[in-house]
């Protein structure tokens, strides 16, 4: 890559870090949660395309298609729908802003201290080799996740799907009031259990009755 797409690559990464700062703090700042939400999925796409200039194709797409196609619309669908009293969310703010700017301070402290250039200087972190044109990110995670790293990933589906038949089960408690049934006993069910014919004998009312009904 040339001196000029450097420089290039550099504005506009300085461009999308200013616009992800600044969404991520209107996000917390504002006052109406629908914009919240928007500036929430402005973070989101401007993530993307530092994911983007990383030459992280597939964390971009991602990010956009499950966060922002996904999770971002549900938000906005829950936010719009329900009817969110916005005087009863603000009390109490200023009596929680001592301890939770002093949480936020420690905070920046601890990431400043790990993130610093004792670390993370240009000297400890190794620029990577350039890519060659046909070279796909989404291919080359695809055989290290189904190759090297086979066994963890199964393991963490195998985690994943605990976690969703748990969620599952405690959901489906027996309760009271509901009504569960079970297909397997459904199944067994014969005719003669759930109909039963009952023969009568038939009925013909009176012609006197019935004229002196209709005169009536």
């Amino acid at each position: 890559m040339s001196f000029q797409g450097l420089i290039f690559q550099d504005y506009v990464f300085y461009a999308l870090a200013a616009i992800l700062l600044f969404a991520g703090l209107r996000v917390i700042t504002a006052r109406n949660p629908v914009h919240a939400a928007l500036f929430l999925v402005l973070a989101f796409f401007t993530a993307a395309g530092i994911w983007l200039l990383l030459e992280a194709e597939f964390l971009a797409i991602a990010l956009v298609l499950v966060y922002v196609g996904a999770v971002m619309v549900l938000f906005l669908f829950v936010v719009m729908m329900l009817d969110i009293n916005l005087d009863k969310l603000r009390e109490g703010f200023w009596n929680y802003l001592p301890i939770a700017a002093f949480v936020g301070v420690l905070m920046a402290a601890e990431m400043a201290m790990v993130l610093g250039t004792q670390y993370f200087s240009a000297e400890h972190i190794i620029a990577p080799a350039p890519h060659p044109a046909g070279y796909s990110n989404t291919a080359e995670l695809g055989r290290q996740l189904y190759t090297d790293y086979l066994l963890p990933f199964e393991l963490a589906s195998v985690v994943l799907l605990v976690a969703i038949v748990a969620a599952i089960t405690l959901t489906l408690r027996d309760r009271k009031e509901s009504k569960s049934m079970n297909p397997a006993e459904q199944v067994k069910v014969m005719k003669a259990d759930r109909i039963r014919i009952v023969q009568m004998a038939s009925f013909k009312e009176p012609e006197e009755e019935s004229n002196t009904k209709e005169g009536a």
